[in-house]
């Protein structure tokens, strides 16, 4: 169960390599977190993480998950949940793709809509019964600003983003009150591997950012969190400019 500061006792992170996720993973481990699951394609990087949080003093197990294979999903966190409850789930996983490519190459858009969104929808719905049915916990999805509004820079990412924002804030609402309690992150530009070599925006942020974001998030039962908080602004300015006045800002 959770802590007295409504902070998790047992975190599963769909996504168990995302630099973002582990931040997390070890902020909460540092705050009495005890059990982590870390779900995600077996490899290297994601044994090494594992071997990374039990140094820190957690106990990990890995699970073999694939976001791109959703008829599995039920099976592989069922497994999960049946080793005991979970306080929280955190959707982590994602991939960025290479929008000047993924526009030639459609097949490589799919997958891109498919891993951060239908990916998600599954492995959400999966987690949010299985967190209603022991009648606690807490599911956090890593949304990002770029699903706020179309970008021409980013629109197949950003489409992905909007699609998975606007389904978990209908999962939120539709949890109300079964003592499932779900918050939706919206990053902005985070200096990772995954951005390595890209231009950074104004307000990038970083993993540990988003990570103490998230412990605040929980802490006040939030539902929804902007990181850095001024982009909660921004993108609300953002929103409103005119199509043909947007499509030639430098964002």
């Amino acid at each position: 169960m959770k802590d007295a500061f409504g902070l998790p006792r047992s975190l599963l992170v769909l996504g168990g390599t995302s630099e973002i996720a582990l931040a997390t993973a070890r902020r909460l481990v540092a705050r009495r977190a005890r059990t982590v699951w870390l779900a995600g394609r077996p490899s290297p990087a994601l044994d090494a993480a594992a071997s990374h949080l039990r140094v820190l003093g957690a106990e990990v197990h890995t699970v073999a998950f694939d976001a791109l294979d959703p008829e599995s999903h039920e099976a592989v966190l069922g497994k999960v949940f049946a080793e005991g409850d979970i306080d929280m789930v955190l959707l982590a996983f994602g991939i960025l793709g290479d929008q000047a490519h993924d526009e030639r190459e459609p097949v490589a858009a799919v997958r891109v809509a498919q891993t951060n969104y239908t990916g998600a929808v599954s492995a959400g719905l999966v987690s949010a019964r299985a967190l209603q049915a022991q009648g606690h916990g807490s599911l956090v999805v890593l949304s990002s600003v770029a699903g706020e509004r179309a970008r021409r820079a980013d629109f197949i990412y950003g489409s992905s983003k909007a699609g998975l924002d606007v389904f978990a804030q209908g999962l939120g609402d539709a949890l109300h009150g079964t003592g499932v309690h779900v918050m939706v992150v919206r990053p902005g530009f985070v200096r990772s591997k995954m951005t390595a070599g890209l231009p950074e925006a104004p307000l990038t942020t970083t993993p540990e950012a988003v990570a103490t974001a998230i412990e605040l998030g929980l802490r006040r039962r939030s539902e929804t969190v902007w990181v850095p908080g001024a982009l909660r602004a921004v993108m609300s300015a953002l929103r409103h400019v005119p199509r043909g006045v947007f499509r030639r800002l430098p964002v």
